[in-house]
């Protein structure tokens, strides 16, 4: 079992009778931010609950950087930094806030927090009670970094930034990264996250139906512009679109073309079966 990753097998979990998630499986690795996509109610913020120990597998097993989160061991606790949508901030200025929170934290930087809250134009003496709300997600986004936790879980991060602040967030998170660092991004606002977020993992009906990395996608999957409306049996996905369709289709002919987030998600959903075979055939 390793213990610089995240192995969930065969995981059940349901609020009420009915499972939300049955048999569930997952592998991650250090070095990599993943995108967690999924229609709402599949289990996203679930998922990353379980995963920090907020809440517990009724069956099946979940081991975090070689832990059981369930059991919420001091030696997990302090590596794993979960940022909620929904988040409570203190009536404390953000100098005390680190003072009384970073020393959970034994690899947390002081000197990266600072520069990041210079990054985000954020006064450090400032109550966060004063704050707005995007001020505040972007303190807490500052502070998550600068934790250096080997996992570090977000829900949702863009929800209230303006976008320059989007933009300074995706440049923090791409330095962020190492490479046994574990971030995992929930989001239904795909597009903040372009040329960011690999492997994608989409999550469905209390499973994974998609964990690929970009270069596979761009690798066996085509898009284009055409005029009019597409038909037949090689077509994975059609949109209307300004000036015809976009399609997507399997990649016959090894030409590279960029397929953006959201379009991935939806011939992911529309088509999960030839999807799901596409993945599993070799080239």
């Amino acid at each position: 079992m390793t213990k610089t990753g995240i192995e969930i097998k065969s995981l059940s979990f349901g609020y009420t009778k009915e499972r939300l998630f049955s048999n569930l499986d997952l592998s991650l690795h250090g070095g990599n931010i993943y995108g967690l996509l999924g229609k709402n109610g599949a289990g996203k913020t679930t998922l990353l609950k379980l995963i920090s120990g907020l809440r517990f597998p009724e069956s099946g097993e979940c081991r975090v950087l070689g832990l059981q989160p369930q059991h919420r061991p001091a030696a997990l606790l302090e590596d794993i930094y979960f940022l909620p949508e929904e988040f409570y901030t203190p009536p404390i200025s953000g100098e005390l806030y680190r003072q009384i929170y970073a020393p959970f934290y034994p690899r947390f930087s002081v000197e990266a927090f600072q520069e990041y809250l210079k990054e985000f134009d954020l006064p450090p003496r400032k109550k966060l009670s004063e704050m707005s709300y995007g001020q505040k997600k972007k303190f807490l986004l500052a502070f998550a970094l600068a934790t250096r936790c080997r996992l570090v879980l977000l829900d949702e991060p863009t929800n209230g930034l303006d976008i320059p602040s989007k933009s300074q967030f995706r440049k923090l998170l791409a330095r962020a990264g190492a490479e046994d660092r574990i971030i995992l991004i929930s989001t239904h606002q795909v597009r903040d996250m372009e040329n960011l977020i690999d492997p994608v993992i989409i999550l469905d009906e209390g499973r994974i139906i998609f964990q690929q990395p970009m270069h596979e996608v761009i690798r066996r999957l085509q898009v284009e512009i055409e005029a009019e409306q597409p038909s037949g049996d090689g077509v994975l996905y059609a949109e209307k679109a300004l000036g015809g369709y976009v399609v997507v289709r399997k990649n016959t002919g090894g030409e590279e073309t960029q397929l953006d987030l959201e379009t991935l998600f939806n011939t992911v959903i529309a088509s999960r079966d030839r999807i799901d075979e596409l993945f599993v055939e070799e080239v």
